[in-house]
Parts: C-alpha cells; sequence; structure tokens
C-alpha cells in the first residue's frame, strides 16, 4: 500500500460513521456512549500500551526528540496566536486550535514501520512519550480556561494525558507487561482507532465550518504547510541520519487527532467544527504527506 493510500481507510472509517449515524438505527444516541468508552477506555489503553512495549533510548536520541517536540512547539505557539486575530470566537479557537498541532498518533506508527522498520517504529514511540502529553496539556488548557474548569483538575483527570505520562514513567523504569496482561490490553486499545474514528464521521457537521472558515483555513495551514516546512529544515540542518529524517518529516505531516473531536465534545466545546478540520485534514494529509516526503528527497 503506497503511502497516499495508508491514509485512505482512515477516511472511510469517518465517512462510516457519518453514514452510520444519520441514515441507520445506530443515531446519535448510541455514538454520545462509544465516545465516552473511546476517551475514557480505549485511547487511553492505546497510549499506555504503545508506549510501554517500544524501548526508548532518550539520550541517544536527544536531536532527533528535540527536532520533534519543536515541531509541536511551533505548532503551538502558531494556534494559540489565533486567538487574538480579528473576529475569532473564543470557543471556537480553544475548540479547534489543537488541530494545529496534535497529530494521529496510529497513522504515525504505521507509516514509520513502513519508511524505518522497528527502528522506525521505536523512534516514533519516543516521539509520542515526549509530545502526546506536551499536546495534551496544551489542548486541554484552552478548553478549560474557557469552559472555567480549573486547569490542574483537568489535567490531573484527563485519560490521555494520564496513560501517556503512565507509560512513560513505566518505560523508563524498564517495566514490561506479562503476556497475561499485555494481550488484553492490546486487543482492548486496538479497538480505539476504528471506533474514535467512526465517532468523528458520527459527529461530522461540515457545515459547521461555514461558521469559521478564516480560522479552519489557518489551522489547517498550520497542520499542513507550516510544520511540514518546519520539519524538513530541522531534519536537513540538524544532518540527522536519513531514517530519522524520514520519520521526523512524516510525524510533521501526520493529519490531526481524531481524538481532537472527543476531547472537545467531552469538555463542552464546538465539537462539530473540530470534526470538520479533522477530517479535511486526513483529506488534506493523504497527498500532501507524500509531498512533503518527496521534497525532504529532493532537497537532500
Amino acid at each position: 500500500m503506497s503511502q497516499l493510500l495508508l491514509l485512505l481507510p482512515d477516511f472511510l472509517l469517518i465517512a462510516t460513521g457519518y453514514v452510520l449515524c444519520r441514515h441507520t438505527a445506530l443515531d446519535r444516541s448510541i455514538w454520545d456512549g462509544v465516545e465516552k468508552l473511546v476517551y475514557y477506555l480505549l485511547f487511553p489503553v492505546l497510549l499506555f500500551t504503545s508506549i510501554v512495549r517500544q524501548p526508548l533510548e532518550p539520550g541517544a536520541l536527544a536531536p532527533f526528540a528535540g527536532a520533534g517536540v519543536a515541531v509541536v512547539a511551533t505548532g503551538i505557539v502558531l494556534a494559540f496566536a489565533l486567538r487574538h486575530a480579528p473576529g475569532v470566537d473564543p470557543l471556537t479557537h480553544a475548540s479547534g486550535a489543537q488541530t494545529a498541532f496534535r497529530f494521529n498518533s496510529y497513522v504515525g506508527l504505521a507509516l514509520a514501520e513502513r519508511l524505518a522498520g522497528m527502528d522506525g517504529v521505536a523512534w516514533q514511540a519516543l516521539l509520542l512519550a515526549l509530545c502526546v502529553p506536551l499536546c495534551n496539556v496544551a489542548a486541554v488548557w484552552p478548553l478549560a480556561r474557557q469552559s472555567g474548569q480549573p486547569f490542574g483538575g483537568e489535567l490531573l483527570r484527563n485519560p490521555l494525558i494520564v496513560a501517556t505520562v503512565s507509560g512513560l514513567l513505566a518505560n523508563l523504569a524498564g517495566l514490561r507487561l506479562p503476556e497475561v496482561a499485555a494481550i488484553p490490553l492490546q486487543r482492548i486499545g486496538a479497538a480505539a482507532l476504528p471506533l474514535g474514528l467512526m465517532a468523528v464521521g458520527a459527529g461530522l457537521q461540515m457545515g459547521a465550518l461555514r461558521q469559521a472558515p478564516a480560522l479552519a483555513g489557518a489551522l489547517l495551514g498550520i497542520r499542513h504547510a507550516v510544520l511540514p516546512a518546519v520539519g524538513i529544515a530541522l531534519a536537513l540542518g540538524l544532518a540527522l541520519p536519513v531514517g530519522q529524517q524520514l520519520v521526523l518529516v512524516a510525524f510533521a505531516s501526520l493529519p490531526t487527532a481524531s481524538s481532537a473531536y472527543v476531547l472537545a465534545t467531552r469538555m463542552g466545546g464546538h465539537g462539530a467544527f473540530v470534526a470538520g478540520v479533522v477530517s479535511l485534514s486526513t483529506l488534506l494529509a493523504m497527498p500532501g504527506l507524500p509531498l512533503a516526503l518527496a521534497a525532504l528527497a529532493a532537497l537532500r
């Protein structure tokens, strides 16, 4: 399967959720429960097991890891700056800002293996361990502030942050799950991606993008133009090994996280707007990601 077609299944799952919610007996009342299941159980289990099972060597990969954090930090700064643009609705911005810097880690892990084998998976796992907590803190903060919820309490209760930090600590401590526990947890986590993507489709209201088209365009521009360019510049400027260059640029070019919709919905944000941005991001990444890798090859 080509890099282009790698993203097609994700978009088809979003479309499936949309059709099921609107044209079958599996209506909105069903998907409210699915969203809670994904957010509070499936995604956290998947994050925890993905990080625990991959050996991490932060010291040996400092330039690569620093470049990945720099990519995400660039997205956070630019996304937050949009809050001060004229005519931007605070709740819509608080809900959608995360789509500019969060990333679909499941597509990232699959693509890293294709680009650099098991070494690529380990490098991607390191980026997940470092960047997922950063992204989730940055995603929760504006939503908590907008809704008036205590930021510290939201962080401590956020299942994605708890799962990621726990996985990182367990990995660094050398903990390895026994097979009797690892297999059930991996199977639980495996359900996160298809159900999470279908939940995005079930909540999809493309018309919601018309409420803030300029904001949506700016967020997608950061995610699919600025961050890939930053990734290419860092990969070449730091003279990373070729395999790490490929994984870094692919990481910078990923579609936004499908769980962004679930987070926005569960925290009282503008879920329909975020669902539209997530769907467009997945569609844009299908040609954008291969083009970024081609640009890297041309400049190398």
